[in-house]
Parts: C-alpha cells; structure tokens; sequence
C-alpha cells in the first residue's frame, strides 16, 4: 500500500473537511467490498502453503509422525496437528461431492 497526497486527489474543500476531523495524522481508507481482494491473492503464498499443506498431510497419511513432520517442515508439532485436521476434513468433504 501506498501513500497518496490528499491535496492531490481531492477537492479543496473535501480536505479541509476531512481535517475538521483529522489534521495532519495518517487515515485508512478501506476498500468497496466489491474491490476487495481475498488474502494472497496478489502473489503465490496461497497456493504454496496449499501445496506444502497438502504434502504434510500425505506424509502423516504414509506414516510419518507429526514430530517428525514438524521438523522436516520447520513447524511446530501443534501447527502440523492443525494441518492434518484440517486436511482430513477437507478430503472428506470433498468424499461428499
């Protein structure tokens, strides 16, 4: 995200206005839900950790422990627990349809 000059985007009197309010401090201005973009959208971090996830849960399938798994991936044993719960029940979801 970057910083945009308000003075030079909008009308005068919109930013004197908006400094009624806020003079002179930083202020978000959220997007349109319609504009909004979901997370890791923009670059591939999404489907690499859906790749890695998908690879620690066919490991656990073939046998690998999850103490094991949290080293090879650099994970705590929690955090592979949660991988693999979450897995399962997206495979099994996807059993139903």
């Amino acid at each position: 995200m970057s910083y945009k000059r308000a003075n030079n985007l909008l009308p005068a009197e919109l930013v004197e206005l908006i400094q009624t309010y806020v003079d002179g401090e930083y202020i978000y201005i959220p997007r349109r839900e319609e504009n909004k973009k979901s997370w890791g959208s923009g670059t591939a971090t999404r489907s690499e950790l859906d790749l890695r996830n998908s690879n620690i849960y066919n490991d656990y399938l073939s046998g690998i422990d999850t103490t094991t798994l949290a080293e090879k991936y650099y994970l705590s044993s929690k955090s592979i627990q949660r991988i693999i719960l979450k897995e399962k029940k997206a495979n099994n979801k996807s059993m139903w349809l």
